[in-house]
């Protein structure tokens, strides 16, 4: 018996590994999120080159491009926003992993949105593009959301995340302030009679009364 538990027993120096424990796989839904969120992403985008490629982009097909452009990253951005939300409501943990994809996606489209500008409408002209900005308040809303949006997006990646710890928090609380703008560039950029603008507007006021709670309760404590 002696010599059968000597067998049994590893060299000495070397340490017995634990078997490894299979991952349990994740749920379906939770496997489909990240893939869905992609596919509904890149479907405007893919939608409007079709229309593109086929003329279909109606009598002022840039007007057209830059309404679809401004248009999802405003949808994107406010879907960002709806995710803290929508997971405290439905207990589904999960959601918050689309979180980060939405928000870069909206920046795509933004950029999108400002090239189309700038080299289609302004045809790359700086200057020009400059007094536009300078003299038509809803274009200078618009391009203060897009630039505030940049520090947002290059700083989404975990190491920035690590690197800023409790700043970072800070910074892209200024998501609530780009979206409010956004939806202020689309209200003045449309008609008075369109309903989109105010149902944007609806929408964020709805997603900001869910964030007033969180925030007196951190006024609160700080007191």
């Amino acid at each position: 018996m002696a010599d059968r538990a000597g067998a049994a027993s590893p060299p000495q120096g070397v340490t017995r590994r634990s078997p490894r424990v299979p991952r349990t796989p994740k749920p379906w839904g939770q496997r489909a999120l990240k893939p869905l969120a992609w596919i509904l992403s890149l479907l405007p985008l893919a939608v409007l080159v079709w229309r593109a490629a086929t003329d279909n982009l109606g009598a002022e097909p840039v007007e057209e491009v830059l309404h679809a452009t401004g248009y999802w990253a405003l949808v994107l951005l406010l879907a960002t926003l709806a995710v803290s939300p929508m997971r405290k409501l439905s207990g589904w943990n999960p959601l918050i992993g689309v979180r980060r994809l939405l928000g870069l996606f909206a920046f795509l489209y933004a950029t999108l949105h400002v090239a189309v500008y700038f080299g289609v409408e302004q045809f790359f002209d700086l200057s020009a593009a400059i007094e536009d900005i300078i003299k038509r308040p809803f274009i200078t809303v618009g391009f203060l959301a897009w630039l505030l949006l940049i520090p947002l997006a290059a700083t989404s990646t975990k190491g920035w995340i690590r690197r800023l710890g409790k700043r970072w928090q800070l910074l892209h609380r200024l998501v609530y302030l780009i979206a409010a703008l956004g939806v202020v560039h689309f209200l003045w950029s449309t008609k008075v009679d369109e309903p989109e603008p105010v149902i944007f507007a609806v929408g964020l006021l709805v997603l900001l009364a869910f964030r007033a709670p969180l925030l007196r309760k951190r006024f609160s404590a700080r007191e």
